[in-house]
């Protein structure tokens, strides 16, 4: 490996402590450089620029994250069709279910959430708009997992591991890989409290003009209102009918 130039180890530790910030919240430049073992003075040239450029804003010598991220984000999320057509839809489907709905996406082998619209009766969860997961832990992920080839899941699990969340999280390559073939076959994705305890969740994969799966459709609820039917019938239903019009979408409107 070719050693790394100033000017990437620059670049690099801006990401950390843009990182570590996002992570810890309101925090000093002491704190940061204990936490990234850097001296005080070059963690503040770095705050000081990031802050000039107004990507971190700072009260009584504490930073935080700016809201120029925000601009970012809604540019990255608006510039994906399968946000722009699934949004309604999730939409749709949470003001029918009265629970909570998401389209979500993989990238660099994780899932993100692009949109969570949240029904009447909709649990609070952990989660947000551009909440990252790790895709074997949600019928969200798993639902994209199941169509990627096999050399690309191994490469993720390489990658990010299978870490456990809760009991029920499968973290066992050889049973995740017979798990995906099951989504295959059924066109559906679960996750039985496989990311948090109490949760259930249903998920359909979304494709492309080309047949290649973007992301899913899901809905999720607490395990004492997704049971028997609704869980393994009614919300498949649900969320593949709502997959369907989201490909018409994707492949039919400019």
């Amino acid at each position: 490996m070719e050693p790394k130039t100033a000017s990437i180890g620059t670049i690099e530790l801006t990401l950390e402590i843009i990182e570590t910030i996002k992570q810890r919240g309101s925090i000093g430049v002491s704190e940061i450089a204990a936490d990234l073992d850097y001296p005080k003075s070059t963690v503040h040239s770095h705050l000081s620029t990031l802050e000039q450029n107004e990507y971190l804003v700072s009260d009584d010598g504490m930073y935080d994250i700016g809201l120029r991220f925000l601009d970012f984000g809604e540019v990255a999320r608006n510039n994906k069709k399968i946000y722009r057509e699934g949004r309604p839809e999730a939409e749709q489907l949470a003001e029918k279910t009265g629970e909570l709905a998401a389209i979500a996406v993989e990238e660099h082998g994780r899932g993100v959430f692009l949109c969570r619209p949240k029904g009447q009766n909709a649990v609070q969860l952990d989660s947000y708009d551009g909440y990252r997961i790790n895709l074997h832990t949600t019928a969200a992920g798993k639902g994209i997992l199941a169509y990627k080839p096999e050399a690309e899941v191994r490469q993720i699990i390489e990658t990010h591991g299978l870490p456990r969340r809760t009991e029920n999280t499968i973290t066992d390559p050889d049973e995740l890989f017979t798990h995906l073939e099951e989504i295959r076959e059924r066109g559906t994705a679960f996750d039985d409290e496989e990311r948090l305890r109490g949760l259930r969740c249903v998920a359909a994969p979304i494709r492309d003009g080309t047949n290649t799966v973007i992301g899913t459709i899901s809905l999720a609820g607490p395990t004492s209102r997704l049971q028997d039917d609704i869980f393994r019938e009614e919300f498949p239903n649900l969320v593949k009918s709502a997959a369907n019009v989201v490909e018409l979408g994707i492949v039919h409107t400019q």
